[in-house]
């Protein structure tokens, strides 16, 4: 039997545990049965078939101990969204696209559709952008040039994918040895490098591989990923259940001049999670996009946004300006971008889990999180730290700098006007909004 979450998704398929079984899942869905769903086609934020990776379900034996993942894969059929009249007709490709080629495009917006939905050059970066992630991604070095080579994006030549002379593409280990494998985190690898990569493709792509999924080793390759060379963002999109004693983790993000902190805000509708509720970190919510015939149509709030005034983390500074909405804690997310699976990106996987392979259709924060540090790439604003990021974001608030977003629910948030627990001060456009 399938559950229905709070946005309407049908879990199509999750890989779990028997205790997961009794947790509250991402998307506000209380898992009846590990069974397959059949499939649904209605509209984009209201319905969809969605794959759970088992790391993206939060366990109770994780809390405070180890972070979980934030990307959901979309199951269902690829909508034609290119009519005028708001309905959707349709679908043009299945979700799980071709294995590669020319003859058909992968199912999942392209880097290219991001860049008109957010008015983004095709072109630029510098310096390097870090993804940190757990454990070994194998194929990283293959999907990565896959994935540039169907856009037309830069690839990495060398075949060594540890080479400290790699211009485009890099693995970083937190320690000396190569971390164990694991499947699942390996999806959210993917999503990271191949996004981070898509929106600022002259700068080059670090993936930092933490030697576990706990919050000790995830946030010594935080610090780690800062001291690379070249790099002026960092990209975090996991989290976890806020906890006691995560302000001990706050100096994570601030021991580098020079870089700034990105993480993303969660996939369960109005929750909150740790490092994205850090006030020197970016904390990245989610927007349901639709284009139509290759334009700007609409984006409202995504359901699964996590967000909320933290329990442990004091009003910083630069939030003073919405201290009538998030009293004196500080509040999350920051900004937003587009995470509905059902709207969601093409990402190339060549590593089978649980019959996901090859050209998928990701959402969850995890997309808004590394898209959102390569836009920040992409400005060319060199800024000394996240505080300085979020300073600059929140002076810009109300102008056109964002686009406010002023629909739509997660949880019991809800986006308005001007600043909200959904989508923050909005979804960036261009470059002179990071």
């Amino acid at each position: 039997m399938a559950s229905l979450g709070a946005g309407g998704f049908t879990i199509k398929k999750i890989a779990t545990s028997a205790v997961a079984a009794a947790l509250v899942l991402p998307l506000g869905v209380l898992l009846a049965s590990p069974a397959p769903a059949s499939k649904q086609a209605r509209g984009p934020d209201a319905s969809a078939d969605v794959f759970v990776p088992e790391s993206s379900i939060p366990q109770i034996e994780d809390f405070g101990v180890r972070m979980h993942t934030n990307h959901l894969i979309y199951t269902g059929p690829w909508f034609d969204r290119s009519d005028e009249d708001g309905t959707l007709e349709a679908a043009l490709f299945p979700s799980h696209g071709p294995s590669l080629g020319k003859t058909f495009a992968p199912s999942g917006y392209s880097p290219a559709q991001i860049r008109i939905a957010y008015n983004l050059p095709s072109t630029g970066g510098s310096g390097a952008i870090a993804i940190v992630d757990a454990f070994h991604y194998g194929t990283a070095l293959n999907d990565f040039n896959v994935f540039a080579g169907q856009f037309s994006l830069p690839k990495e030549t060398s075949t060594n994918a540890t080479a400290s002379t790699n211009k485009v593409f890099q693995i970083v280990y937190q320690g000396t040895t190569q971390p164990a494998g694991n499947a699942s985190w390996n999806e959210e690898e993917a999503l990271d490098i191949e996004w981070a990569h898509a929106l600022a493709p002259s700068a080059k792509i670090y993936l930092v591989e933490a030697n576990s999924a706990s919050d000790a080793d995830l946030f010594a390759a935080a610090k780690k990923a800062a001291t690379l060379v070249g790099v002026k963002e960092v990209s975090m999109s996991f989290g976890g259940s806020e906890f006691s004693g995560e302000t001990t983790y706050d100096t994570s993000f601030t021991g580098t001049s020079g870089v700034v902190f990105f993480a993303s805000a969660g996939d369960t509708g109005g929750e909150k999670e740790y490092p994205s509720e850090s006030p020197s970190v970016v904390g990245v919510g989610g927007t349901t996009l639709t284009l139509k015939s290759n334009k700007f149509s609409s984006e409202t709030a995504w359901s699964g946004s996590g967000g909320g005034a933290s329990a442990y983390e004091g009003i910083p500074s630069y939030q003073s300006v919405i201290s009538s909405i998030v009293g004196k804690k500080r509040g999350c997310p920051d900004i937003a971008l587009d995470a509905n699976p059902s709207t969601g990106v093409a990402v190339y996987d060549s590593t089978n889990y649980a019959g996901n392979v090859g050209w998928l259709v990701f959402g969850g924060t995890s997309v808004a999180s590394p898209c959102c540090a390569s836009i920040a790439n992409l400005s060319g604003h060199a800024l000394g730290s996240s505080a300085a990021e979020l300073a600059r974001i929140y002076k810009e608030l109300g102008t056109s700098a964002f686009r406010d977003i002023t629909s739509g629910t997660a949880g019991s948030n809800k986006a308005k006007a001007g600043w909200d627990f959904v989508t923050g001060a909005g979804a960036p456009l261009g470059t002179g909004a990071l």
